[in-house]
């Protein structure tokens, strides 16, 4: 999709944190928004699921900028663990120059899908590895950490003891392969001391965990009954030592979760943690629920931090009706369609295809549908069409506003409403789904007003009417769709003759009545250019 270089400029710039600025209280930080994606294991390349849960944090780190909000958006990589050692021993590399060669990888995702994140945390991080050691300490100190022999059914590829109730047909749940069994001397945590507190906190925020079949399925967990957790490892070498035996290392999940607070404290040179601590939303998938909504809470409240805010909880896309999976090889590489037609149509597409906290399948010949039918056939040919008339009728220039009220202004509302609350809500298919039906209503008002024959019956002022309606509309859909197709928001805004900044998408003008006279329209190439299928 062409796009000019202010455009560009404009849509990936981001938002920088102001010093001083209080926190406000309240169960949602107002004017405070922390988002999270997990960070992203590096045993191997990343592939399109990766892809979509920074595409979904990115969506709602634009829309909390749009309204004013102090924004921190939080990715990265988990790089310790038994996997990423085994997998660099197979290359004849070290652990640690195997990270280094994947995470290249893993930033370029977030570059290639032209995400704003603020910070890119490695858990390779001195910083973060300091962290990680002084919080496990402080749960130690609490008397919530002890040492026992442990047995059991290990997965390596979760990094997970299982047991055999647990299993599906013998094998693991998420990755189909047989665990081995492993026994070893290790510290523990008194994960069932927090059973009562994780369930009262539970009841007490029945929105902690979404969407709500989520929070059941944690809530049920917890009420089955919680076993303590190993949280070291005796035979691993590669991870950070346990700070009071250096002969053993943390286990990597604790490791990885707290990089959720260890971030904030060097992530731009000084401690955000009292501004910004707990996370808005920690976004992940399905198949992390159990650490991030028992295990974590239970660290947190030993080592005396609050609870983050909320989880949501997206679905799996599959390939074939199947979890894509990195252990199963059958993951689809993201990279190919956003070099060939851009960042832009791949979010859409992610967001759009796959109603987001719900699992659904995904492929190329979907993708190529849904950008046609879509992108081409009813956003791209929208633009193209107003453009082409006011050019036509009215040498490019945007007609005076018509006095009194438009036909569309009620519905406009009404869109950015829903829009407003759904993004709010990480509602994100919800969201784009209201835009859309904005997008199909302005093509029909064409049809409706049929602008050629107002200009061929002399119609001056209605086709004025018609003229200008288009095109704030254009300018209406720019800003809401600013979150989700960042690029394209700023190039239709250019053609309106506008400057692509951030005071123009600002979520104050996703209003009716907005768009000034005299701007100068351009038609430029088709925003979408049909895929020839």
């Amino acid at each position: 999709m062409p796009v000019s270089g202010a455009a560009e400029r404009a849509s990936a710039r981001i938002a920088r944190i102001p010093a001083g600025k209080p926190r406000n209280s309240g169960c949602r930080h107002m004017g405070k928004f922390f988002v999270t994606t997990p960070i992203y294991y590096v045993n191997d390349v990343p592939h399109i699921g990766h892809a979509y849960t920074t595409i979904g944090a990115d969506v709602v780190s634009r829309f909390h900028r749009q309204k004013g909000d102090e924004v921190f958006f939080l990715t990265g990589t988990d790089e310790h663990g038994n996997k990423v050692e085994m997998a660099a021993t197979e290359r004849g590399i070290t652990p640690r120059e195997h990270a280094d060669q994947m995470v290249t990888r893993f930033k370029e995702v977030v570059r290639k899908v032209n995400a704003t994140n603020d910070f890119f945390i490695r858990t390779t991080d001195p910083q973060h590895e300091a962290y990680v050691q002084r919080f496990i300490q402080k749960v130690y100190d609490a008397g919530d950490i002890y040492e026992s022999s442990y047995s059991g059914l290990y997965c390596s590829a979760c990094e997970a003891y299982y047991t055999e109730e647990n299993l599906v047909d013998g094998l693991c749940p998420d990755h189909g392969t047989a665990p081995t069994f492993m026994e070893e001397k290790n510290y523990f945590f008194k994960l069932a001391d927090y059973q009562d507190r994780l369930r009262q906190h539970y009841l007490a925020h029945p929105d902690f965990v979404r969407p709500r079949h989520r929070y059941n399925e944690a809530l049920s967990f917890i009420e089955q009954g919680l076993d303590d957790i190993s949280i070291s490892r005796a035979t691993l070498k590669w991870g950070i030592p346990v700070p009071w035996d250096a002969s053993q290392v943390i286990y990597v999940w604790v490791d990885a979760l707290i990089n959720y607070a260890s971030a904030l404290s060097y992530a731009v040179g000084q401690d955000l943690t009292t501004r910004l601590w707990p996370p808005t939303y920690h976004l992940m998938a399905q198949d992390i629920l159990k650490f991030h909504g028992i295990i974590w809470p239970a660290l947190l409240m030993s080592a005396g931090y609050e609870l983050p805010e909320h989880l949501f909880i997206h679905g799996y896309l599959k390939l074939g009706g199947e979890k894509m999976s990195k252990t199963r090889g059958n993951v689809m590489d993201p990279f190919p369609l956003i070099e060939q037609y851009g960042a832009d149509p791949f979010r859409f597409y992610c967001l759009r295809e796959v109603n987001f906290g719900q699992d659904g399948v995904v492929g190329e010949d979907s993708f190529k549908a849904r950008y046609n039918a879509e992108l081409a056939n009813e956003l791209g040919n929208l633009m193209s069409r107003t453009a082409s008339m006011i050019g036509k009728y009215r040498a490019g220039v945007v007609p005076a506003a018509p006095v009194g009220e438009s036909p569309l202004a009620e519905e406009a509302a009404a869109v950015a409403a829903v829009v407003e609350k759904a993004l709010g809500d990480f509602d994100l298919s919800g969201g784009l789904e209201a835009i859309w039906t904005f997008v199909r209503r302005l093509n029909r008002f064409v049809e409706e007003r049929a602008p050629w024959k107002q200009a061929k019956a002399g119609e001056d002022a209605a086709l004025d009417h018609t003229l200008w309606n288009l095109a704030e509309g254009l300018r209406f859909l720019a800003v809401v769709l600013h979150s989700f197709i960042p690029a394209t928001s700023a190039e239709m805004m250019s053609r309106l003759g506008m400057e692509p900044d951030a005071a123009a998408v600002a979520w104050e003008r996703a209003a009716w009545g907005l768009l000034p006279a005299g701007g100068a329209v351009t038609a430029g190439a088709p925003l979408f250019p049909r895929i020839d299928v």
